[in-house]
């Protein structure tokens, strides 16, 4: 794993187990944790990875102090190693007879903002995927009873206190507090010390925003608020549109380039993304496969880099 060119290996083809310890590496940024998915040892992890490295004839990774970064070549064979991993998924459920266990129902639910901008492209693709499972969304902030079967996968900030449960953090989504560019330029950057002086949006009946400002050391009421709606979707687009200062994640904010953040000295606590599912999940194989998958595809959705659109930018910029 250094910058120096290695001859390629005479071998045709590099085994898919070096593939795969690539992949965990590549996943996990880190031979430690990769060797514990993979269950094997950090040193047996740290020789498959040479060995590719020796057949390729090129590095993969990096050290750094943080610990390891891909190269430019892993960076560019990481799509191709997403599409090898399903395509083993699904031989590996053809060969095991259990394609018809899989046709059926799975019903999901997620909240208002997570089900409008994070979720289609997922359905979308789990739908290509698995024709055979019909998907059924449940758009609700509230806690569904997975107990009663309600839905049979959420998409929660929160992890469930239930035993009957199965309950995986798949991320850790970022936050950020922001508004349209036109309203930053009319009041000017964000001065907390004169926090009463600007428009904020918030909840109604929910408290989940107020929590969000005690959490930073703002213990507001709700009146602070000129703009109060429980329905996220609906707030979100209220701050696009010039109503006020908003909390947003920061990878759905980057896509609006009219927004920008207002509060950048301020740390904000991100907030973990739980997947959870009744626990007859672990034998129902369609329930199996859309759980992995989601877990999959909710761990990148705030993997890109921050855009400029998340920095404060000059007033009048």
């Amino acid at each position: 794993m250094n910058k120096q060119a290695m001859p390629r290996s005479p071998l045709s083809q590099a085994d898919w187990t070096l593939w795969r310890a690539f992949a965990a590496v590549l996943q996990t940024g880190s031979l430690n944790k990769a060797a514990a998915a993979l269950a094997c040892s950090q040193p047996t992890l740290s020789r498959q990875i040479a060995a590719l490295e020796e057949h390729l004839g090129q590095a993969l990774f990096e050290r750094t102090k943080r610990g390891l970064r891909p190269t430019e070549l892993a960076q560019s064979l990481a799509p191709k190693l997403r599409q090898m991993d399903d395509i083993a998924r699904e031989a590996t459920l053809m060969a095991s007879g259990l394609g018809q266990a899989m046709a059926g129902t799975v019903r999901l639910t997620a909240s208002e903002i997570v089900s409008t901008y994070v979720m289609p492209p997922i359905l979308a693709k789990l739908r290509e995927q698995y024709p055979q499972i019909q998907l059924e969304l449940v758009v609700s902030n509230t806690l569904e009873n997975l107990l009663e079967r309600d839905a049979d996968i959420a998409v929660r900030m929160v992890n469930p206190s239930q035993a009957a449960l199965v309950a995986q953090k798949v991320a850790q989504w970022s936050l950020g507090l922001y508004a349209s560019r036109a309203y930053r330029d009319r009041k000017g950057p964000l001065d907390l010390r004169n926090l009463s002086e600007y428009d904020a949006i918030g909840a109604d009946k929910s408290d989940i925003v107020l929590r969000g400002y005690r959490s930073v050391g703002f213990d507001l009421r709700r009146e602070f608020f000129g703009l109060r709606c429980d329905n996220q979707v609906v707030a979100f687009e209220s701050m696009r549109a010039g109503a006020g200062i908003g909390p947003a994640f920061q990878f759905l904010a980057a896509r609006y380039p009219e927004l920008v953040s207002m509060l950048s000295d301020v740390e904000i606590p991100s907030l973990p993304v739980w997947l959870t599912a009744h626990r007859e999940l672990r034998a129902a194989p369609r329930l199996r496969v859309v759980f992995d998958a989601l877990a999959k595809a909710l761990a990148e959705v705030d993997s890109a880099p921050v855009t400029t659109a998340l920095r404060q930018a000059p007033r009048g910029g």
